[in-house]
């Protein structure tokens, strides 16, 4: 079996350090799962380090594999073992520019636009902002839906670019096609997926369009399980840890 985790919302809060217990409990289902056979990967739209400051170094490193920047840089034992770059345009910038100077979130907090190898995170209320200010955010935008009116808006600008909603407050910017379900033309054999973004629209849910739709190229059709989660409560409650 091949499990494979979101972190951000699936394995902590978001953008939050995962719970001391849980932590602790999981790393020893992690050995347990790897010594049966079994393989764990993690697959999120987070760069090495803000991963590593979320779930700590033991797990990132005990893990199989580790999806980071949606799939577009993988590390395995630590080293760096494949990476894809992404051309931030100016073009694509100044649209950016032009969703902060529009939206009313913007200018209350920093770190707008990220750049990370592989893809561009984009948040009009800042990624720095604190955590009671996420939780207001992401409730204002399920009304408004400026995250998903952007990301339409840059599909449609850009053809060869996907945009997504990710965690609480930002949208991931990358290439057509370089998602989060790339990790499967990786991982042969039967999955099990957990992630709380599956919904359409969401970064985790090419990875479950890709295994409802059963294109896995030449792999063929596999078995697998989605675990659409609340919480890293959730999460851990379905592992039984």
């Amino acid at each position: 079996m091949n499990y494979i985790f979101d972190i951000d919302g699936t394995l902590t809060p978001s953008r939050g350090k995962i719970n001391k217990d849980f932590q602790d409990k999981f790393y020893k289902w992690m050995v347990s799962t790897k010594k049966s056979g079994d393989n764990v990967y993690f697959i999120t739209g987070s760069d090495k380090d803000k991963t590593i400051e979320q779930i700590g170094k033991r797990i990132w490193k005990t893990a199989t594999q580790c999806y980071q920047s949606c799939g577009n840089v993988v590390y395995e034992n630590g080293k760096l073992i494949h990476q894809i770059d992404f051309a931030f345009t100016n073009e694509l910038r100044e649209l950016l520019n032009n969703f902060l100077e529009g939206s009313p979130m913007y200018g209350k907090y920093t770190t707008n636009i990220e750049e990370r190898i592989g893809l561009i995170n984009f948040s009009t209320i800042g990624r720095d902002c604190p955590q009671s200010v996420r939780k207001e955010y992401y409730e204002w935008d399920k009304l408004s839906n400026e995250r998903k009116q952007f990301c339409n808006e840059i599909m449609h600008r850009f053809p060869y670019i996907e945009a997504s909603v990710g965690g609480e407050i930002s949208i991931d910017i990358h290439t057509k096609g370089k998602n989060k379900s790339q990790i499967l033309e990786h991982v042969q054999g039967a999955v099990t997926f957990f992630g709380d973004r599956c919904d359409k629209g969401g970064n985790d849910y090419p990875i479950v369009e890709y295994l409802r739709t059963a294109q896995f190229g030449s792999h063929g059709a596999r078995e697998y399980t989605i675990h659409e989660v609340k919480d890293w409560q959730d999460t851990k409650l379905r592992l039984k840890i």
